[in-house]
């Protein structure tokens, strides 16, 4: 499958946006579950998203049946055997929110986003042109 090379230069952007997430998500929490007896310490793996207590990740939808439209989902999963009880899951969402609230316009200042909540999840929604082709 074709993938445009403005394409696959926003969704490496996003990436590297949400490998840092990851980073700040595993220096404010990362100490207060043990860690999933098949998962890597922080920093073993080459992926962030493949080690450590979190997994951060953006995932397009097209966004059919969604007010917002498409977007890239944002998908924060606790590595570990333990109950993360929902009070600890929405603080942890919160602060990954609070992020990438802050990280976006640094990292896309040529674009406007913004990150919305719909029902049980967030999203980041805006303006994913590839300008002009």
């Amino acid at each position: 499958m074709y993938v445009h090379a403005k394409q696959r230069e926003l969704e490496a952007r996003l990436k590297s946006l949400f490998d840092e997430l990851d980073l700040l998500l595993e220096d404010e929490y990362g100490d207060e579950y043990p860690l999933h007896p098949n998962r890597p310490a922080r920093g073993e793996a080459y992926n962030p998203e493949a080690d450590g207590l979190f997994e951060a990740a953006a995932d397009f939808t097209p966004g059919f049946g969604s007010e917002l439209g498409r977007g890239y989902l944002v998908s924060i999963r606790v590595a570990t055997l333990s109950r993360v009880n929902p009070e600890t899951r929405e603080r942890i969402m919160n602060s990954a929110v609070a992020h990438l609230r802050r990280l976006l316009p640094q990292r896309f200042p040529e674009r406007a986003l913004s990150v919305r909540r719909e029902d049980d999840h967030f999203k980041i929604v805006g303006d994913f042109s590839l300008g002009a082709v």
